[in-house]
């Protein structure tokens, strides 16, 4: 019997075979990028109640949150790609300087090459395939990295690419050993959605070839409460972003800062609607997420031991779910205010008034988003002009993020870069300027011998 190819001969192999397929020039045109996005989007609809099964496996989705959250978005990301391929592909006319006169300059998309995509283990399946989708329509092949933890996902994401062409897209699973070996590879581009703390080492270990990156992170994302806010609203749109996933989202709000006078109104309202989800147990166990292993569920009871919760936290150990928790007025530097806390728990405290607020947050690592709850105009102006963020909400959470039609990434600490729609396309894309220039009507000036004539003429042209 003959010795088994080591792991990271395996990954190599993928590698060069994405490598020989994307020099071959098989997905230059137009008509191949749209035939794999067609496949996907076909292979997908069919597998749908697979999806939603691997889904349920992994983090009890239900079904209406495994499609609104994941296969949904890959869908509308699909379809958005198809309709707008053929214009993203076009060169670009741009203006051209006196300097370059007579000529025409455009500006050429083309592909990077071979990129990486690391995928993390909270929606496993729609954070792995928005980026590829990107990656195809700009002309890439890829290799896909999703994270070890959600593995009935990663086997349904196989079957899922098994209608590409070989080289196009391959799939690599696997854990640390694997990440480290894929990110020892000469790539073109790097695309990792994750935690501040690997993302720092992707980026590290990116720089030693120069390989350009996305990186998708996280941070703590605050929801500010405006005295004159609609409290009911804010309450359950909050309990909305905070529910869904059970809290492990990266553009979920980490904790809420109310101005001191509406705090106690808010908290009652918030309380009645993270009751609609945990009063009924058999539609909470059914229906609600679950943490995603041991680690992360004893790292959440954690919290809860340091800052007990004011209402909710209830565990169940066999089932890996929280009850959704408030924990009124943490101290300031406890682990829950520290720490991004990825479940089913949230900080609710006040401060005198939003300039506090401000200060607060501007003192933090900067926030992937930023929740404002406010009816009056200054104060969503103040607020979104005070504080540094990926991006955000007024009056509501999340489903900024929900659209192909606008871009989506975070800034400092909680990120680099953007995606969705042509913004995936962009990034996935280098675009060169080419100056296409006439043999006629050449500047004399330019060449030597240089004389004081040429001298006061270039001051007067370039000023």
């Amino acid at each position: 019997m003959g010795k088994k190819p080591d792991k990271d001969c395996i990954i190599r192999e993928k590698f060069e075979l994405c490598r020989r397929f994307f020099d071959s020039d098989k997905t230059r045109s137009y008509e191949a990028r749209r035939q794999q996005l067609l496949l996907l989007q076909a292979r997908i609809k069919e597998l749908t109640p697979e999806i939603e099964e691997a889904l349920k496996t992994d983090l009890n989705k239900s079904p209406f949150e495994a499609y609104m959250t994941e296969i949904g978005l890959v869908l509308d990301e699909i379809s958005y790609a198809l309709k707008h391929l053929k214009g993203w592909m076009k060169a670009r006319r741009s203006k051209i300087a006196l300097t370059q006169m007579p000529g025409r300059v455009k500006r050429l998309p083309e592909p990077y090459g071979v990129v990486l995509i690391m995928s993390p283990w909270n929606y496993p399946f729609q954070l792995s395939l928005n980026p590829l989708v990107g990656a195809i329509a700009a002309g890439n092949t890829a290799i896909l990295k999703p994270s070890a933890y959600s593995p009935a996902t990663t086997e349904i994401l196989a079957q899922v690419l098994t209608v590409l062409e070989p080289g196009w897209v391959e799939l690599v699973t696997g854990g640390r050993e694997e990440n480290r070996n894929l990110l020892q590879l000469d790539f073109d581009y790097i695309f990792f959605t994750g935690s501040p703390a690997v993302g720092h080492e992707v980026m590290r270990q990116a720089a030693e070839n120069l390989t350009p990156v996305t990186l998708e992170l996280g941070g703590k994302s605050p929801a500010l409460v405006s005295a004159d806010a609609d409290l009911k609203l804010a309450a359950r749109r909050i309990a909305f972003g905070k529910l869904v996933n059970a809290g492990q989202t990266c553009v979920a709000p980490d904790y809420v800062i109310c101005e001191d006078r509406v705090k106690e109104a808010f908290l009652e309202l918030l309380q009645a609607e993270f009751s609609q989800v945990s009063r009924d147990g058999e539609y909470f166990s059914e229906h609600f997420p679950k943490i995603i292993n041991e680690k992360h569920f004893e790292r959440l009871q954690a919290y809860l031991q340091e800052t007990p919760a004011a209402y909710g936290g209830k565990i169940f150990p066999e089932t890996r779910q929280i009850s959704p928790a408030i924990i009124d007025s943490p101290p300031l530097d406890s682990q829950v205010m520290r720490d991004e806390i990825f479940g089913p728990i949230l900080p609710v405290t006040s401060l005198p008034d939003l300039d506090s607020a401000v200060r607060y947050i501007r003192r933090q690592p900067k926030p992937l988003a930023l929740y404002i709850f406010s009816e009056k105009k200054e104060i969503q102006r103040q607020l979104l002009a005070g504080i540094a963020f990926g991006g955000g909400c007024i009056n509501d959470t999340l489903v900024h993020m929900s659209s192909p039609h606008v871009p989506f990434g975070g800034v400092g600490n909680s990120g680099m870069g953007q995606y969705h729609g042509k913004f995936s396309f962009d990034s996935f894309s280098h675009y060169k300027t080419v100056l296409k220039k006439s043999r006629y009507a050449d500047l004399s000036l330019r060449y030597h011998p240089y004389r004081e004539t040429d001298n006061q003429l270039i001051r007067k042209m370039l000023k």
